[in-house]
């Protein structure tokens, strides 16, 4: 069963289709592109599936549950978390605070327990503490942990977007341009970064991307989406030799 399976996806705005009958169907594990020039329907693709916006038509299953114009809440709680084009961060809190604050879907406990402190409380905090520590490790930011995230280097609050992302415990993660303003080195890193998350963590990945060689270089599949609509889908050494797709998007 596909982990994502998408089906006559669409949404207009004005009587304009921002995206026109979208399908696409990604299996568990894999590393999927979604690439197109700007104003494709990249970033509307990654809004429908995440509750921003509720479709005109089509359907959204993740792992066979439909969860087409569910809420945002409702659909990261069914496994889907998400980063932004625009980096999101709380950035007048820790690093630490910033990942822990994607747990809380996980935990509850009464407010009687955190105005009195009560033992229910503290195992709790202890418990996010403990695995905001872990996942910060896998991104080199544990000994970051104490500063505020707006004071991280550019490339390192990136990571940190992915790893609050993680915390929310995902079977989906969605990555707007995560290599955006990144000079090559930091690129590198985070294609390592991403691999390792996806085996690490036994997610399946959708990533937007316009660096063409970090897409080449992991993603294992490709759609190429062109005014709202798939120009080319496929295996990704495949779709990028498509003369459609060089002609149409890469301008050769």
């Amino acid at each position: 069963m596909a982990v994502l399976d998408i089906n006559h996806l669409s949404i207009s705005f004005g009587g304009l289709h921002a995206v026109d009958d979208f399908n696409v169907s990604i299996e568990k594990g894999c590393l999927y592109g979604l690439i197109g020039p700007n104003g494709a329907g990249k970033t509307t693709v990654f809004n429908l599936l995440t509750g921003v916006y509720k479709p005109t038509e089509g359907i959204i299953r993740l792992n066979g549950a439909d969860i087409t114009g569910k809420s945002t809440i409702e659909i990261n709680k069914a496994g889907v978390a998400r980063t932004f084009q625009n980096i999101r961060l709380f950035k007048g809190l820790t690093v630490l605070d910033n990942v822990k604050a994607g747990f809380h879907n996980h935990y509850q406990y009464s407010v009687l327990s955190g105005i009195f402190l009560l033992p229910r409380k503290r195992q709790m905090e202890n418990s996010m503490n403990e695995r905001s520590m872990e996942i910060l490790k896998v991104f080199d930011l544990e000994r970051e942990a104490g500063l505020l995230a707006g004071n991280l280097p550019y490339g390192k609050q990136r990571k940190l977007e992915i790893a609050r992302a993680m915390a929310t415990e995902p079977k989906l993660l969605l990555l707007d341009e995560p290599a955006a303003g990144m000079n090559p080195n930091e690129t590198a890193e985070l294609m390592e970064t991403i691999r390792f998350v996806r085996d690490h963590f036994d997610l399946t990945i959708l990533l937007i991307e316009h660096d063409m060689k970090l897409v080449s270089g992991i993603c294992e599949e490709l759609t190429v989406l062109n005014f709202g609509r798939v120009l080319a889908q496929g295996k990704t050494a495949a779709v990028l030799s498509d003369p459609e797709v060089i002609t149409a998007y890469l301008g050769a």
